[in-house]
């Protein structure tokens, strides 16, 4: 039985040996845990065997290329934390906890991509260890079509061990977290609709989360944003606020995003063109009435997270599994549920179905163009049909699939399968 060695002390046995096709064991699904943020049952946990990158845990930057080879089994905390020395960044995910692997292979929204687009048009370069067991470097020159199906398609072509990411320069930024209690969500809301509509400085991004405190994270990639941008942001009373110049990784942390890590979750999204007075009124709606039944079943954690970019994002990049299309760029609006009993999923995977729709059933009534948008694979919940996350691009996707893993390896991991 062959063992390859990829790192010192770390053997991977390559896949197409881990289950002969006659094997019981095949039954079960094989989850790959990089940073394990995902909420999807099966999609980075399961009873059967795990396999955890955890091991896979480099930051080698190279200032002569301006790239960094990153391991996939960090969070991108000890990203930050190692390249801060260096005076660069790379775009990576916005708050504390999340893993490199899975962010990066769905896509990948950060504070940095209103200037450099998603995480995976920054990426140089997969190492992948193929199901058949070979490792390859997979780039845009050495094999244009699995690069363009890693961008975007997350763990359907192997188990990437690596990447090679762009890096960009880095200074001090400005923002961090305010919250706000029931009295002024009016004030916020139009603040929010106001920064959507209007603010156009790419270094600038907020995000506005609906829950039992309305959280506010700001954010500037400067030490000092510009007069106007943050300011009713700044003028509201609130309950807590956070805000500082700071560098990058204590930005990132500020929020506790943790808070509800080992409890049950999910995740829904919607995508939408522009984050308007009518539509959050409509989230706030739903936080209310959806709040109030879910706390109780065991509801802990009902939160709404409105994250408003730029309509150019998706310019930054090109040829990507994800997203199919990148004619206008699109906003993701996250629905996030924590609870504490396992006989409540049904109820709360249906509410988060239910309040997706109800959202994009608004938007759509106010005129925006979204009933054929893509889905943000990384915030899609796990039914989601797979022409709702990759549109056009499914059937060379799946013929990309079985032309790599013919023996349909990668179907027994998690996530959604081609």
């Amino acid at each position: 039985m062959l063992i390859q060695r990829l790192l010192p002390g770390v053997a991977l046995l390559p896949l197409a040996f881990a289950h002969p096709p006659d094997s019981n064991i095949g039954a079960q699904f094989d989850p790959v845990k990089g940073g394990g943020h995902a909420s999807n049952p099966e999609f980075s946990s399961t009873t059967g065997v795990h396999i955890n990158m955890k091991q896979f845990s480099e930051v080698t930057y190279d200032a002569a290329l301006q790239t960094a080879v990153i391991g996939a089994g960090l969070i991108w905390d000890d990203v930050y934390a190692a390249l801060a020395p260096h005076n660069v960044n790379v775009v990576g995910g916005r708050v504390t906890g999340v893993g490199v692997a899975g962010f990066t292979l769905g896509g990948g929204y950060s504070w940095l991509t209103n200037q450099y687009g998603l995480a995976i048009d920054t990426v140089v370069a997969f190492e992948l260890v193929k199901p058949n067991g070979d490792i390859v470097a997979v780039t845009a020159t050495s094999d244009p079509d699995l690069f363009f199906g890693l961008k975007g398609g997350m763990n359907n072509f192997g188990i990437v061990t690596r990447f090679t990411l762009k890096t960009f320069p880095q200074g001090q930024v400005w923002g961090g977290l305010i919250t706000v209690t029931a009295p002024w969500i009016k004030d916020v809301a139009a603040a929010t609709a106001a920064f959507s509509s209007s603010v156009t400085d790419p270094k600038a991004g907020i995000i506005t989360t609906y829950n039992f405190l309305l959280g506010q994270l700001l954010f500037y990639d400067g030490p000092t944003p510009p007069s106007g941008i943050f300011d009713a942001f700044l003028a509201l009373p609130c309950f807590t606020k956070d805000i500082s110049t700071r560098d990058f990784l204590s930005l990132v942390q500020a929020t506790p995003a943790n808070a509800t890590y080992g409890q049950r979750a999910i995740f829904n999204s919607v995508s939408l063109t522009q984050y308007t007075p009518t539509i959050l009124d409509a989230i706030l709606n739903e936080t209310v009435f959806w709040g109030s039944r879910l706390s109780l079943i065991s509801g802990s954690f009902i939160s709404y997270a409105v994250e408003p970019f730029l309509p150019n994002i998706f310019s930054h990049g090109a040829n990507s599994a994800y997203p199919p299309s990148r004619s206008t760029g699109a906003s993701p609006f996250n629905i996030y549920y924590a609870w504490l009993l396992s006989v409540s999923d049904d109820e709360f995977h249906e509410a988060a179905r239910q309040s997706a729709a109800q959202i994009k059933a608004v938007a759509i009534a106010e005129g925006q163009d979204i009933s054929g948008r893509a889905i943000y694979p990384n915030y899609a919940i796990y039914d989601t049909p797979l022409e709702g996350l990759y549109g056009d691009n499914v059937p060379a996707l799946q013929q990309l699939k079985a032309s790599v893993d013919p023996t349909n390896v990668m179907n027994l991991a998690g996530g959604f399968k081609f």
